[in-house]
């Protein structure tokens, strides 16, 4: 007679083999046909929903399979976030957000339902947008020490725009403070159109605008732009310099939009979409629709985005805790 003790041990073995071979035929297997839910945590019609229904359109296609886009707006992106750092980690539930949910909201709005780096599988990095400081074109100031030289005499009198608290626009003029011990007015507004309108009707003195949007603005001759927040000049803008090359050496900031899959979702999974979103950013309307957008196409490996995200993560704190910046 086989010992009750035995025949348990067994039955719970022959069970966990059971398992494991059934995750991983369903590893192998995925998608099953499936939808896969990609959850944009704005509104539609943003940069962030554009762009990632094009990329969508083009992994559905890859995989054989629909992925449909849910928008899930409110709070700054942290609901939709929130969402599927709930949801199950099989590869049917993914994010498409950017940089204030997953490396600057954690650190204004106190304890959130979710985890911004222990509770995601980075996929990887679609792209990312420049910013450009502008001033309205009757404002007197012709390039960053100007901008500066006006504000050290004036302490606290020149106001600039952004599209939010807490918002990398916002980000980018405490940052510009706090480097050069200069004070300012943050005039936040509902958006960043409403911001940029007020920035062309030189109700503020200066604003840090997304390239695609401030550009057409800049070479009509509405406003003048004083410099570019990414690494290098921008190819539209070859005569404005660098925030770096107009004196202020560690000011490189980037928006950026990446993909994530709730934490726990199996390896072969995250390789696969990271694989197939490669390959969706690099055709040719992918790729148009980047450039009328003014984002620059990243792509990349998981371990990149993450590494991506903890930098921000960690620069972003240490912006918001001097500032003593809190969310409204």
């Amino acid at each position: 007679m086989i010992p009750p003790c035995l025949t348990r041990r067994s039955l719970i073995a022959g069970a966990a083999a059971l398992l494991a071979a059934g995750s991983s035929w369903a590893q192998g297997d995925w998608p099953t046909g499936r939808v896969i839910t990609w959850v944009v945590p704005y509104p539609p019609g943003g940069s962030t929903d554009v762009l990632g229904r094009a990329v969508a359109q083009k992994l559905g296609g890859t995989l054989g399979t629909k992925v449909i886009v849910d928008n899930r707006a409110g709070a700054t992106g942290t609901i939709g976030a929130a969402y599927v750092a709930k949801a199950a980690p099989d590869g049917y539930t993914l994010l498409g957000t950017s940089i204030g949910p997953q490396a600057i909201a954690p650190h204004l709005m106190g304890k959130l339902p979710y985890d911004p780096i222990g509770g995601f599988a980075p996929v990887i990095t679609i792209g990312t947008i420049p910013h450009i400081l502008v001033v309205g074109a009757n404002q007197p100031y012709r390039s960053v020490a100007d901008l500066l030289a006006a504000a050290k005499a004036q302490p606290g009198k020149l106001a600039f725009a952004s599209g939010g608290t807490g918002t990398i626009l916002q980000m980018q003029g405490e940052l510009m403070a706090q480097q050069t011990g200069t004070r300012f007015i943050h005039v936040p507004y509902k958006g960043d159109t409403p911001a940029l309108q007020d920035t062309l009707g030189e109700q503020v003195n200066f604003m840090f605008a997304p390239a695609a949007a401030a550009l057409p603005h800049v070479q009509s001759g509405r406003l003048r732009a004083l410099a570019v927040t990414s690494a290098a000049r921008l190819k539209a803008l070859p005569d404005v310099p660098t925030m770096g090359e107009a004196g202020l050496k560690d000011f490189v900031v980037e928006q950026w939009q990446a993909v994530f899959a709730p934490a726990g979702t199996p390896a072969p999974i995250v390789d696969r979409l990271n694989r197939d979103i490669n390959a969706a950013l690099k055709t040719a309307d992918v790729v148009a629709l980047a450039d009328k957008l003014g984002i620059t196409l990243v792509g990349g490996t998981p371990a990149q985005l993450g590494a991506l995200q903890k930098s921000d993560s960690a620069k972003w704190a240490e912006v918001i805790r001097k500032g003593g910046i809190k969310a409204d």
